[in-house]
């Protein structure tokens, strides 16, 4: 298996190559066709492909040497007000040399920016627009300010489909000779939720056990609890059976190293697909929040969660009396 990365070895290299963002893609391609690009801001959730779409414009407009008419920076490490003024300023005042008359200059994670350096970076995008045009990639688009904001063309990535997640995964595991079992593809669709560079280094972190992927495999490299078993957990306590229900609780924190925090995730996520009826889902629901609430103030991770168990119990008594 290749030491590469496999979120970057098979990272598309055209807009052609991108998949579930068909809206977005024209826009761009348009970009291209008149080589012509406005400042741009690209939000959305992690994984959507907003730094590849970057990249993907960078290597259509410019060709194979895309390479020497770009910067990328990423705004959570160099986000000061220096870097903006020295670094930032040094690029985008430079002549590019080409038939495209501008550079483009990819700022990663901008909504980590300070204030202050968003402020300089403004005076320096209304300054050089004619030399270089800023692509701008914020999961939170809220954290730009206005200004910003006002002077870029908007682009919102969403969640990619199953489906499109799925088919890279299995191209992925036929070139690099790893057997991807229909449950492993499932599990690792069901852990990153529409994430799509997550998905792949779920894959990458399964292959290397060198065993064929399943769920099993994927919820181990991941340290989370199979659904399957989170769920008979629920049922065990609203049954009455709480030790068991307590015996079982243990055995994914100690045994799988499942962590409390995304436990009582998975089991606010199963409570919505059992047949409870509404108004207990509503008790059952809040009560969930209070517990995360305290694990996440630093309580006990163990008792917080068998006493999450004792509550749920407590709802199969009242329920089964038909209170």
């Amino acid at each position: 298996m290749s030491l590469m990365m496999w979120t970057e070895k098979y990272r598309p290299r055209t807009l052609d190559e991108m998949v579930d963002q068909e809206e977005i893609v024209a826009r761009l391609k348009g970009f291209v066709k008149t080589k012509n690009v406005p400042h741009c801001l690209f939000a959305g959730p992690p994984g959507t492909g907003k730094t590849t779409a970057a990249l993907c414009l960078a290597h259509d407009l410019y060709g194979e040497n895309y390479h020497d008419y770009i910067m990328e920076l990423n705004a959570s490490d160099e986000r000061g007000i220096n870097v903006i003024r020295e670094t930032v300023k040094t690029f985008a005042r430079s002549m590019a040399i080409g038939e495209v008359p501008f550079k483009l200059l990819i700022l990663d994670e901008a909504d980590n920016m300070t204030a202050d350096a968003q402020q300089a970076l403004r005076r320096i995008m209304e300054r050089y627009t004619e030399t270089c045009r800023f692509i701008l990639i914020a999961n939170y688009s809220a954290r730009i300010i206005e200004p910003i904001q006002s002077r870029c063309a908007p682009f919102r990535f969403t969640y990619l489909k199953p489906e499109h997640i799925a088919a890279r995964l299995k191209f992925i595991a036929e070139n690099e000779g790893v057997e991807l079992l229909e449950s492993g593809v499932k599990a690792i669709l069901e852990v990153s939720e529409g994430d799509l560079r997550k998905a792949i280094n779920t894959l990458q972190a399964a292959a290397s056990l060198g065993k064929p992927i399943d769920e099993e495999v994927v919820y181990s490299v991941v340290g989370r609890a199979n659904p399957a078993q989170v769920r008979e957990m629920i049922e065990l306590a609203m049954s009455g059976k709480f030790i068991e229900a307590r015996q079982l609780l243990r055995e994914l924190i100690w045994r799988y190293g499942v962590a409390g925090t995304d436990l009582i995730r998975q089991i606010h996520a199963q409570i919505f697909k059992m047949d409870i009826p509404d108004r207990w889902r509503i008790r059952i629901a809040e009560a969930i929040g209070e517990f995360d609430f305290r694990l996440v103030m630093g309580a006990n991770e163990e008792v917080q969660l068998s006493a999450l168990l004792a509550r749920l119990a407590e709802f199969g008594q009242l329920m089964g009396r038909g209170a």
